[in-house]
């Protein structure tokens, strides 16, 4: 039987064990996705004993439909296009420009929100673990590993309590390592494996970035 994580906190302290087992000693960062990841990421970090941070990439939705991704950006102008749901949905590629220049301008805004004048973690020749509390398209994540890389991180893995096994296989693609403690077999959305999974608002995000 699959895993029903009571919140976002067990779930981080779960996969810290299993990254700590993975990773060892190796130079990381552990970067949480806002704003779900971040419980998870802060988790993760303790049991690295390294430090936390956020990676602030944006979801790029078809306007129609904005929970389908037709890609996603992050900092540093990164942007990853889901050709797939592109070439399925006419006209949403001639849309994308106008809605991922939105979702850069929000990026740019919470960055700001969540570090305040902090400035971001150094990756430069360090291992950039990335953390979200889960993953259905894995859209978002592919926008986060290209943008570890992009900040010069010498190796990207990505770690989550939970995901569907086809977004797993597409970023084994993409990162050095995926480590993931469940892949149900039957997956809809991510709150579904867990018990509590309230929305986590800015102000916590602060607040558990300043503790780490």
């Amino acid at each position: 039987m699959d895993r029903i994580y009571a919140n976002r906190t067990e779930a981080g302290r779960l996969l810290g064990k299993a990254v700590r087992a993975r990773i060892g000693q190796e130079p990381a960062v552990v970067l949480g996705l806002p704003r779900g990841g971040v419980p998870v990421a802060v988790e993760v970090a303790a049991a690295l004993g390294t430090a936390a941070d956020v990676l602030v990439v944006r979801k790029v939705g078809v306007p129609s439909q904005p929970e389908l991704a037709m890609g996603a950006v992050g900092p540093g102008g990164v942007t990853v296009r889901n050709e797939d749901v592109l070439a399925m949905l006419p006209g949403a590629a001639s849309r994308f420009e106008a809605v991922a220049a939105r979702e850069r301008a929000e990026v740019a805004r919470r960055e700001r929100a969540f570090r305040g004048t902090r400035p971001p973690l150094a990756l430069a020749g360090r291992s950039a673990v990335l953390v979200d509390d889960g993953v259905a398209t894995g859209a978002t994540l592919r926008a986060a590993i290209a943008a570890a890389r992009a900040l010069g991180a010498a190796r990207v893995v990505v770690a989550v309590p939970v995901a569907s096994a086809e977004a797993v296989a597409m970023l084994e693609a993409e990162a050095d390592e995926v480590i993931c403690l469940e892949q149900p077999a039957f997956f809809m959305a991510v709150g579904q494996w867990y018990a509590e999974f309230a929305q986590v608002s800015d102000e916590a995000v602060r607040e558990l970035l300043s503790s780490a």
